[in-house]
């Protein structure tokens, strides 16, 4: 694939108002952004002001509160760029992003909730009853991978480690599972949360033995096509090139990574697992957080919703929901969403973050790892920008 063009950025970078939501895509929200400019204009200008100062090089931003879309706006273009050079394309409405690890609470966590409603996933049991494989060798200890639980899993603290770059271990969906489910935990289950790639990979791995179906087969029949969300894992993308890329890959795939995910153990499965590959555009994430929101109708039961998106209490100090994560002191949700509030991060510079208190879902999809993942500048602006949001609010 070749290089793309890349675009001016700054006082150059473009933006532009999604269409209405009614006409265009889901409809769980009725279009209220006529006033989007004058409400939000601080909001706005952080992130081109985020732009110009090359934290990303683009960026979607949607608001929603009580069933009304406030804001949905795109920022920026899908590189950056040289002013002597072409521009590449602008960021618009339709882009579909890589989400990265939103595909833990939107696709694998929503399967869970499904599972969990149809009392075909007990949240206490154990991981090794419903996926042997995990179990320990024979013979070995301590045999602390039997005491795991699903809900451990969710929760980020069955004692499995953050990360361990499978990819370079081994070739195939089934060997990169298969060299997962052996993996050592790192510490004792529930003695500690470590935010843990491979516990979702495992996960995945768990929802589809006890569906007996696919977690993108599972997700697009009974989450997404209901909603009417444009989201697809990344093997079903047909236009590459309408997706911004993420990075320049020097190390494993020696190429421009474009239209497929950025997350290299996801990328070597095929493109499909359960902690990456999903994409989606703007008003896709905003209508799910909507219908969350919204007490999950007609997807979910309010109960389900209540229960995977509250904080556990175990182990002490954790700000983990069941596949969601709750604000924490600092959070990149900033200092003014309510403690009942829920969200999630992806790597590639994505967010989503609601606030039942209020009604609100703020939405965030860029591509901060253009060129490389060193760029950190995004940790600066994701927080002032919700408060901004917050602050345009009227009084509750």
């Amino acid at each position: 694939m070749s290089t793309p063009s890349e675009q001016p950025h700054g006082d150059e970078a473009s933006s532009s108002t999604c269409p209405n939501p009614a006409t265009s895509g889901p409809s769980l929200l009725s279009d209220c952004t006529s006033d989007q400019e004058r409400r939000f204009a601080d909001a706005f200008h952080l992130l081109e002001v985020g732009i110009a100062q090359r934290a990303f090089p683009g960026a979607s931003l949607a608001i929603t509160q009580r069933g009304k879309l406030l804001a949905c706006k795109a920022f920026g273009h899908f590189t950056y760029a040289d002013a002597a050079e072409q521009p590449s394309p602008p960021v618009t409405c339709q882009t579909a992003w890589d989400l990265a690890s939103l595909t833990k609470p939107i696709a694998t966590t929503s399967m869970a909730m499904l599972l969990w409603q149809r009392e075909q996933l007990p949240l206490d049991a154990r991981v090794v009853t419903l996926l042997p494989e995990f179990a320990n060798p024979a013979g070995t200890a301590p045999k602390w991978r039997e005491l795991v639980t699903v809900r451990m899993l969710l929760a980020h603290s069955s004692g499995l480690p953050a990360h361990r770059k499978l990819y370079l271990e081994r070739t195939g969906r089934q060997a990169i599972l298969a060299a997962a489910l052996s993996i050592p935990l790192a510490f004792p289950p529930m003695t500690r949360v470590e935010y843990s790639d491979i516990g979702f990979l495992v996960f995945g791995e768990l929802l589809e033995r006890v569906a007996a179906e696919s977690l993108s087969t599972f997700c697009q029949r009974e989450v997404f096509a209901p909603l009417k969300l444009n989201f697809a894992f990344s093997p079903d993308l047909t236009a590459p090139q309408a997706v911004p890329p993420t990075v320049i890959d020097t190390d494993f795939r020696h190429r421009i990574v474009q239209g497929e995910v950025n997350d290299e153990n996801a990328s070597a499965m095929g493109g499909v697992g359960g902690h990456a590959g999903l994409f989606g555009d703007i008003l896709s994430v905003a209508t799910f957080a909507e219908c969350l929101l919204h007490g999950g109708a007609p997807v979910f039961q309010p109960r389900s919703v209540e229960l995977f998106t509250t904080r556990q209490l175990r182990p002490t100090g954790t700000s983990r929901a069941l596949g969601w994560d709750t604000p924490s002191i600092p959070s990149q949700s900033g200092i003014r969403f309510s403690a009942r509030s829920f969200g999630h991060l992806g790597y590639t510079g994505t967010s989503l973050w609601c606030d039942p208190e209020r009604g609100l879902s703020v939405t965030l999809l860029t591509n901060r790892t253009w060129p490389d993942a060193r760029n950190q500048a995004i940790k600066q602006v994701r927080p002032a920008l919700h408060d901004a949001i917050v602050r345009a609010l009227p009084k509750p």
